[in-house]
């Protein structure tokens, strides 16, 4: 008679209920050995060695079970994580795990896949020292998430979320939109951000917030393998209270050579300074940008409404499907609709085409954003009025999972008690909801 099912399989992204940022553990670089018994569930862990949340995890995945498990561990030095699959039944498999973790030395992490439905079970083989027991049959995104929640840097979460803004082509506004919805999560919300401009050639987050810096991105990638808390803040410039940022060099005069690795580093430092980290990705497609965009918690494609936009965006949002295993879905920004003499494709044919909705429609505005790119501030900062100020600050809402204020209007009646010396009804009447 089964017992009740051990809540191992529990996806670990973290919220404060609806509305609330979803959080993944920071796995650390480590080694992984998987032995299966199920060619289906080998199929099952290597798909999960794709998951964003293993990305530093060198994992090898092979059959043979427990005994081949213990096999390994007496020729070689056990991994940092040892997974094994065991169809024993619920009386003799204690015991093997006892060989298992006798062999293989305290340690090392080991998880057990089971096909014992047993809570009693569970719990005596984490008494006996396994770090976790997953019920079969598992799936990618479970064990992932069981990986994570059981090897990742819980004493420092919450960690801060990477939103990742890409343009399906050049000259589509993608740094525009990223500096403008930064600025927004920093004065509109109040959440301390910082933008990374990773167009190391041609970055324009300096001309953006009119910094003139020193230090910034290139120096802070030279320096990732000894940088901490207290160094990344000689590479960062501050541009208000809350908003930073580590600036693209200002000039070609070097080639920069950035690695995966070094790039990894740098954003989990600031991850643990700031709860949201922009990250500006140039338009070109190298292994760096394909990893660093895949991995972040949330992706803003950009694209203008014309045909080349459309079979780059879509090539991005079909990689991005197919890629990652949580199931969640970049954020589609239609940029640049409605350019005077250029026919569009229509919102309809895009959205359908991709199969996704567009999170924001901006519409061509050429007079408001020239005139806010050629003094260095944003939008809101020049145009607080303007239609697209409000359409950054809701997409910030929506990357940042904060819940949309009420909308709420001034009665009509408020200037003419005003003009009459009547503040008292005034301020009785200002604000009220439109809801």
């Amino acid at each position: 008679m089964q017992t009740e099912q051990p809540k191992v399989n529990q996806p670990i992204l973290e919220g404060r209920g609806p509305g609330a940022p979803h959080k993944v553990r920071a796995v650390p670089r480590l080694s992984m050995h998987a032995f299966c018994e199920d060619r289906r569930t080998a199929e099952a862990l290597q798909a999960a060695a794709a998951d964003r949340r293993l990305a530093k995890v060198d994992m090898e995945v092979c059959l043979g079970g427990v005994a081949a498990a213990i096999a390994q561990c007496a020729a070689n030095a056990a991994p940092d994580l040892l997974v094994v699959e065991s169809t024993l039944s619920r009386t003799l498999m204690p015991a093997e795990m006892d060989r298992l973790i006798a062999r293989c030395g305290p340690a090392a992490k080991v998880m057990v896949i089971g096909q014992v439905n047993d809570v009693a079970l569970y719990r005596e083989l984490l008494q006996r020292g396994v770090g976790d027991y997953l019920l079969a049959p598992v799936s990618a995104d479970g064990f992932a998430a069981s990986v994570a929640n059981l090897l990742g840097k819980s004493g420092i979460d919450p960690t801060g979320s990477i939103l990742a803004f890409v343009g399906a082509k050049g000259g589509v506004g993608s740094s525009t939109l990223c500096h403008n919805v930064a600025w927004a999560i920093s004065e509109a919300l109040g959440s301390d951000v910082a933008v990374v401009d990773l167009d190391l050639a041609f970055g324009t987050a300096s001309l953006d917030f009119n910094q003139d810096p020193l230090r910034g991105v290139a120096e802070a990638l030279q320096a990732a393998e000894r940088l901490d808390e207290a160094q990344l803040t000689r590479f960062l410039t501050s541009c208000s209270q809350h908003l930073s940022i580590l600036a693209a060099p200002l000039t070609l005069e070097r080639e920069h050579a950035v690695s995966g690795e070094a790039c990894d580093a740098v954003l989990d430092v600031l991850r643990q300074c700031v709860p949201f980290v922009a990250l500006d990705l140039p338009h070109t497609w190298t292994p760096l940008v394909k990893r660093v965009l895949l991995q972040a918690d949330e992706i803003v494609i950009t694209a203008t409404p014309d045909l080349a936009n459309l079979r780059n965006a879509k090539n991005l949002v079909d990689l991005i499907r197919s890629a990652r295993q949580d199931g969640r879905l970049p954020h589609l920004v239609i940029n640049m609709a409605g350019l005077p003499g250029r026919p569009d494709i229509s919102i309809k044919e895009f959205s359908a085409a991709l199969d996704l909705e567009p999170a924001e429609v901006i519409a061509f505005d050429g007079a408001t954003f020239g005139f806010a790119a050629n003094n260095g501030q944003m939008i809101e900062e020049v145009a607080r009025s303007a239609k697209a100020a409000r359409q950054f600050r809701a997409l910030a809402r929506t990357l940042t999972h904060h819940a949309q204020p009420e909308e709420r209007r001034v009665s009509p009646l408020v200037p003419i008690l005003e003009r009459l010396g009547l503040p008292v009804l005034a301020r009785r009447l200002k604000p009220f909801s439109t809801a």
